[in-house]
């Protein structure tokens, strides 16, 4: 597509770009109850493999055997038609569905919380991020770069530890 990049890394990372996100995307599910590993069609596990490990393991392989000898990165046929049938299967029972979409307008308030409060105490951010604001970059970059970094555990960590108080853990 117009859209893959022209180097080989940048191929490489954004084939590994997009397995992941299918992975943590899932990971997400099937924490939130959305969706059980059990629920991937047979015709898909059958390709990609049952389990995250599986399916990991077999897109890295493919690509190393479709790409040997060629100055390219590629997927085999089959593995990238499995991995498009995935994308549609997470398109119909996880990015559209009811039930994790009723969840995001509680996200978008962690999301607006973090932010509001990193804004108010840049000296919160950790050190690196500090130094990039002191080197001319804005404060609303460094923040937006720093919540985008984060992990959805991580952010509900951070919300947690700024903003529960700490005797309600029981």
């Amino acid at each position: 597509t117009s859209s893959m990049p022209s180097t080989l890394e940048g191929k490489i990372v954004s084939l590994s770009d997009k397995i992941a996100y299918f992975h943590h995307d899932m990971d997400d599910a099937v924490r939130g109850g959305i969706l059980k590993e059990s629920d991937i069609p047979k015709e898909i596990a059958d390709v990609l493999g049952r389990t995250t490990g599986e399916r990991l393991d077999r897109f890295i392989h493919d690509i190393v055997t479709a790409s040997t000898d060629r100055n390219d990165i590629l997927m085999s046929p089959e593995i990238d038609a499995g991995m498009k049938a995935l994308r549609q299967f997470m398109f119909e029972h996880v990015y559209e569905n009811p039930q994790a979409k009723s969840e995001e307008s509680k996200a978008e308030v962690l999301i607006i919380t973090l932010y509001e409060y990193y804004i108010a105490h840049p000296e919160k951010l950790p050190k690196d991020l500090i130094k990039l604001h002191e080197n001319g970059e804005s404060r609303e970059r460094v923040v937006c770069d720093y919540i985008a970094s984060m992990t959805d555990r991580f952010a509900i960590a951070q919300y947690d530890s700024l903003f529960i108080p700490q005797t309600w853990h029981g």
